[in-house]
């Protein structure tokens, strides 16, 4: 049984990240309390009071653990990583995994002088309604992939962020932080290794504190699919979920849209898909079908063997998309009177 530890509890997605694990046969042997955010901290222990709390030495020291999953402020990831790799560990980071190409190219040579794995959770391998949407993709059923837009709103949730989630230089930017998702998400669907940047925009609309991004565009191309994706921080209070996420894919000979995380005004639940096809439409709901993202990594820990986790895709998501957030054209809103 592979074991872990938890450390960096910094953002609630290590909650996710554990459980995923845990349900994947991992075995969680200890945690480090050191935060920035005590609700985390909290959160951490009522979720999970089996696991025991240790120093950060202790668990990077442990030759019985056999890899890390970290959640730390963005700009801390990147060396919190490099620092469990070189003491022998395996490294599961919540995204970003970085926040600047220099960060990128440490823990890529440090991946390559040690043979370790760098995997980030992206919304993507942890989403059954992305999986199922890849594998009609792949099937044919669409025809040949033309475009790819990407929605992907959230929620402020202003009285839960801590300071650093407001500083750029600390989370990395917008489209770092929830905009590789959308990059990570083309590329699959695309079935391609790396995809050109057309022009990426980003937004300071209003959201207190001045400048702070609220809102991105990104324009994606391959010779043969085009990719628009939007993220933003304007969800609204009156919707019941964190955001209205959707995906929309246009082929040759069919449609397909994903509402993944509410079908407004209509079913209940999550991961709900629609496919338009030649003859008939149908609906699928994905919400029971299986994740494999926490069982291929596991897996990849005993075997390694990372055909189903590719280590140079993660590395090329997260270069473009610090790319696209350096590159972006910014725009500030004029506050009103």
């Amino acid at each position: 049984m592979a074991r872990f530890a938890a450390i960096g509890l910094d953002h609630r997605h290590v909650y996710d990240m554990t459980d995923g694990l845990l349900r994947a046969g991992a075995d969680c042997v200890g945690y480090n309390s050191d935060t920035t955010d005590q609700r985390v901290l909290a959160g951490f222990r009522k979720r999970f009071p089996h696991v025991p709390e240790a120093p950060l030495d202790r668990l990077l020291d442990d030759p019985a653990i056999d890899f890390i999953v970290l959640s730390a402020v963005p700009c801390d990831r990147a060396a919190l990583a490099i620092e469990a790799i070189r003491r022998g560990k395996d490294v599961l980071s919540d995204k970003p995994g970085v926040t600047a190409l220099e960060q990128l190219d440490a823990v890529r040579r440090t991946v390559h002088d040690t043979w370790r794995i760098w995997s980030i959770c992206v919304g993507r391998v942890a989403s059954p309604a992305i999986q199922e949407a890849l594998r009609v993709v792949r099937s044919g059923e669409l025809g040949r992939l033309v475009q790819v837009v990407s929605l992907a709103p959230h929620r402020l949730n202003r009285e839960l962020r801590p300071s650093w989630f407001f500083d750029r230089p600390a989370y990395g930017g917008i489209i770092n932080d929830i905009g590789m998702h959308s990059i990570d998400q083309f590329l699959a669907l695309a079935d391609v290794a790396e995809a050109e940047i057309e022009s990426s925009t980003i937004g300071a609309f209003g959201t207190e504190p001045d400048g702070f991004e609220d809102f991105a565009e990104i324009i994606l191309r391959t010779p043969s699919v085009r990719g628009y994706c939007r993220v933003d921080w304007f969800t609204p209070d009156g919707l019941p979920t964190w955001g209205d996420g959707r995906l929309f894919l246009v082929g040759t000979d069919g449609t397909l849209e994903l509402r993944k995380n509410l079908d407004i005004e209509g079913r209940p639940g999550t991961n709900h898909m629609f496919v338009a096809g030649r003859h008939t439409t149908r609906y699928v709901d994905c919400s029971t079908l299986p994740v494999t993202y926490f069982h291929d990594f596991v897996t990849a820990v005993r075997t390694r063997d990372l055909s189903a986790l590719p280590q140079e895709q993660v590395f090329t998501v997260c270069r473009m998309a610090l790319r696209a957030q350096a590159d972006a054209k910014r725009y500030v809103a004029a506050r009103r009177p």
